[in-house]
């Protein structure tokens, strides 16, 4: 149990404080990270870039592909352009990280993120004290939202340092054809990663739904993960476009518009926006479901 627990079961008094709140917030992130199943996620992640530098060096033998041209979008577009500037490699790791491997991890991190807590005995401990079970979740909600930005900061970071070491790094051709310096550059993939961590927003908060509904953190996870695969199934089903907009996957690699001059917001706000009511339905849908919960365990 943390400190910030410990402390509530102590002094319920103090729960009714707002800086007891961050207290707990802190806790709860320092947990996390600090947790071995974290370092395995991230230490996997980061392996990911160092994987694909590796791949695209020993393929062309460090020698220019091209630059890619200006259709070139994510995925294998960007591919082609990490062998004449390495700081491709970023998008490149995002795009290949982002359909699996990241919400992967997310999924694993908000699974257990109410349905651990029951399963290893703490929860009920955690709400025998009055600090309520609508700021618990808000704050079990906030470390998983924390993840997701470290995990897409660790790909970038990654990617960024092996596609250095690997590759000529230099000023930055946009998708749009126009050169940018390197210095706006690292804005631009600055803002790739935060667009990403926003984009596994809505999945974070269905992962912390399926939580409140049992008490197997195991179970949570695959059921979590496992939503994942078929919402990815069925966004590459063409017969099912109709449906595809309203999938919380379908904007993701939307992120690659970040890279055009001037950005093209058109998907990107499109993404946002159907985040932000995956986030409205299922964290409602959390909240219900964990204030009316009968806590056993």
């Amino acid at each position: 149990m943390s400190q910030a627990e410990q402390a509530l079961l102590s002094d319920p008094q103090g729960s009714r404080n707002p800086l007891w709140t961050l207290g707990l917030l802190r806790s709860e992130i320092t947990t996390l990270l600090r947790r071995h199943r974290t370092y395995a996620l991230l230490a996997v992640l980061a392996a990911v870039p160092v994987l694909i530098g590796i791949a695209i060096r020993i393929e062309t033998g460090g020698g220019g592909g091209g630059e890619g041209g200006p259709d070139g979008g994510a995925g294998p577009a960007f591919l082609a352009q990490v062998t004449n500037n390495g700081f491709f490699l970023v998008f490149a790791a995002l795009a290949a990280t982002l359909p699996v491997f990241l919400p992967m991890a997310v999924g694993v991190v908000a699974g257990d993120a109410i349905a651990g807590e029951a399963n290893s005995g703490t929860l009920r401990y955690l709400l025998v004290a009055p600090a309520g079970r609508t700021r618990l979740l808000l704050v079990k909600y906030a470390s998983v939202l924390v993840f997701c930005l470290v995990a897409t900061l660790v790909v970038a970071v990654s990617a960024l340092a092996v596609g250095a070491l690997l590759f000529p790094v230099g000023d930055v051709t946009t998708i749009s054809g126009t050169r940018i310096g390197f210095g706006e550059g690292l804005v631009r993939a600055a803002l790739t990663a935060l667009v990403v961590a926003v984009s596994l927003t809505g999945f974070a908060a269905i992962g912390l739904f399926v939580s409140t509904l049992t008490g197997s953190g195991i179970g949570a996870m695959a059921a979590t993960v496992g939503l994942l695969i078929t919402v990815q199934i069925l966004d590459s089903i063409p017969q099912l476009s109709g449906v595809h907009p309203y999938l919380f996957a379908h904007y993701w690699m939307s992120f690659a518009d970040v890279l055009r001059e001037p950005v093209y917001w058109d998907d990107l706000s499109k993404n946002f926006q159907l985040q932000g009511l995956y986030v409205a339905v299922f964290g409602s849908a959390a909240w219900a479901r964990f204030t009316a919960k009968d806590i056993t365990a």
